[in-house]
């Protein structure tokens, strides 16, 4: 607790709305930044056990929760090919942190956490796996605002890829969500399709943008020119 910083603490509490009623109501923090936090998850890489980072994101304070989800994101990237090779070994551990992340998913109970961390557990794990990715389909379907942010975020990887399949497909299932959270990330998720290939974006928007919310156009045409965002804005 010698890093707690008071100031820091009550700018977070309002930043991540813990006010009642807000998305985040109850979190508490000890008022750490981020590059803070992840200091001492590169100290504690690959040496905490997963019996007792479930400790860590059983707490209460949010910074330890954080630090809890990067410890494994830090055991995913592991656990991923090296050199194109691949065995058995890995592919079990990487299925092992897969179920344990959605066995402890609804921790991540604030929009860092979920950002933060699936991309890289759920994203990675997808992209090195022969199954299906109806995973992403259950996650879209569940009754938890952070595990429906989970579902479109993790699709974040596979965009990277040039994937963009998956992430059309939760988009359009999650896109009359009423939580301004789900229509941010859904227009994050869009607009970085957009920065791969625009002509998949415009076919999207040319389909959905009667129904789109308004704050997920905006976040998906954010980078194009300014004609055309008018444009797509009057639609």
């Amino acid at each position: 607790m010698s890093m707690e910083n008071a100031a820091q603490r009550e700018v977070l509490q309002r930043f991540f709305k813990c006010g009642v009623g807000q998305y985040g109501e109850g979190d508490r923090f000890l008022g750490l930044k981020v590059p803070q936090t992840r200091s001492v998850v590169r100290e504690a890489r690959l040496q905490v056990p997963l019996s007792e980072i479930v400790q860590l994101l059983m707490s209460e304070w949010h910074e330890v929760r954080l630090s809890g989800f990067l410890l494994l994101v830090e055991e995913m990237t592991a656990s991923l090919p090296r050199r194109g090779r691949d065995d058995a070994e890995r592919r079990q551990r990487r299925e092992e942190i897969m179920q344990f992340y959605l066995r402890y998913a609804r921790r991540a109970n604030n929009w860092d956490l979920v950002d933060l961390s699936c991309p890289k557990i759920v994203g990675a794990y997808l992209l090195h796996s022969d199954g299906s990715r109806d995973l992403l389909d259950r996650l879209a379907a569940s009754d938890n605002l952070w595990e429906q942010r989970i579902a479109i975020v993790s699709t974040l990887a596979l965009i990277r890829e040039r994937q963009f399949a998956d992430t059309l497909r939760i988009s359009t299932t999650l896109l009359s969500h009423r939580h301004d959270l789900i229509h941010k990330a859904i227009g994050w998720m869009l607009r970085e399709v957009g920065k791969r290939d625009i002509d998949v974006l415009r076919d999207y928007l040319g389909q959905y943008v009667a129904v789109m919310p308004r704050t997920t156009l905006r976040y998906a045409i954010e980078k194009m020119a300014d004609r055309e965002r008018r444009y797509w804005m009057e639609r």
